[in-house]
């Protein structure tokens, strides 16, 4: 299966590659705003699904642009699918891009590939044997002290999301860490923390197809994956936390305050603390706090059981 998986993958990849040659005339969508897709990312998907399932054709297949289309509905196994990750960089000539995909038997992720097409460096993991980078064993770096780590994260961009939190959040890791850093593709991002490139990732608003292979690679290298609180069953929770076993234990406490699952007096103290950042003239913001406190009352309302979830 994982052997389809990478055939599969450089597929794909081959496709990107030759798109990436002429990126000005490649054409492109938006989903929403900052949120693009071009005819590469469906290119992209259709190869990698066409793969799959001439080889498993009793399969289910939950990909990022086309859903549940395609694939057994009712199968114990999906093929999770994220075609292009990175597609804002891929547009750009940025070359910060990858392919994820894994294999979910009964709702756990069981095999990884995550192939960045640029440098053609192919991660992979199969649950129990090890993560590889082209073949190679890695494993989570062995710093321990969260002030010589580089830690990665990704940007809000989308309209709604919760910009003054997540500039909190990282004002917090900054002054604890060696350097932050803001790739673009999450599944990349997860395979460097994997791989010991990275000491450690968080990201809010991620979908599974984001992490599902990532979060493979993480655990295989001897990392630890889970969402901001610390909990291991984090996939459709839209809340992501990885990194070698001694960094993710430091960040837990820096960034759990954040979490949608932290705890009520947790919360009351972010907002006291974004109320006392902010300037005067808007120190006033009501209608934000009301905002707020409705989700923390029903902080499990937006876990993934809409269109997210896979299973």
């Amino acid at each position: 299966m994982l052997n389809v998986a990478i055939k599969a993958a450089r597929a794909a990849g081959a496709i990107i590659n030759r798109a990436a040659l002429d990126v000005e005339s490649v054409r492109i969508s938006q989903k929403q705003i900052n949120d693009f897709v071009t005819e590469v990312d469906h290119a992209s998907e259709k190869i990698i699904i066409e793969t799959l399932l001439t080889a498993y054709p009793g399969h289910g297949i939950l990909a990022e642009e086309s859903g549940k289309e395609y694939g057994a509905k009712d199968s114990e196994f999906v093929w999770i699918i994220d075609p292009l990750d990175g597609t804002t960089n891929f547009i750009h000539g940025f070359p910060v891009y990858c392919i994820s995909i894994a294999l979910a038997v009964k709702g756990k992720v069981e095999q990884a590939v995550v192939y960045d097409p640029t440098r053609n460096d192919l991660f992979t993991a199969t649950k129990g044997r090890g993560a590889y980078l082209n073949e190679r064993r890695i494993r989570v770096s062995k710093r321990t002290q969260l002030k010589d780590c580089l830690i990665s994260t990704g940007f809000p961009f989308r309209p709604g999301d919760n910009f003054k939190s997540y500039l909190n959040m990282m004002a917090d890791v900054m002054q604890r860490t060696a350097g932050l850093r803001r790739p673009g593709a999450a599944a990349l991002d997860l395979a460097y923390v994997a791989a010991g490139f990275t000491d450690g990732f968080f990201e809010t608003g991620l979908s599974i197809w984001d992490v599902a292979a990532g979060s493979l690679l993480v655990t295989e290298a001897g990392g630890l994956v889970g969402n901001f609180t610390g909990e291991a069953d984090f996939l459709e929770q839209r809340e992501c936390l990885a990194g070698n076993p001694r960094v993710y234990g430091q960040l837990v406490p820096v960034l759990g305050k954040y979490s949608k699952f932290a705890s009520a007096g947790d919360k009351a103290a972010v907002r006291q603390a974004a109320a006392a950042d902010a300037p005067e003239a808007d120190s006033a913001p009501e209608a934000e706090d009301a905002a707020d406190a409705a989700e923390s009352a029903a902080p499990q309302a937006d876990t993934a059981k809409g269109e997210d979830a896979p299973f």
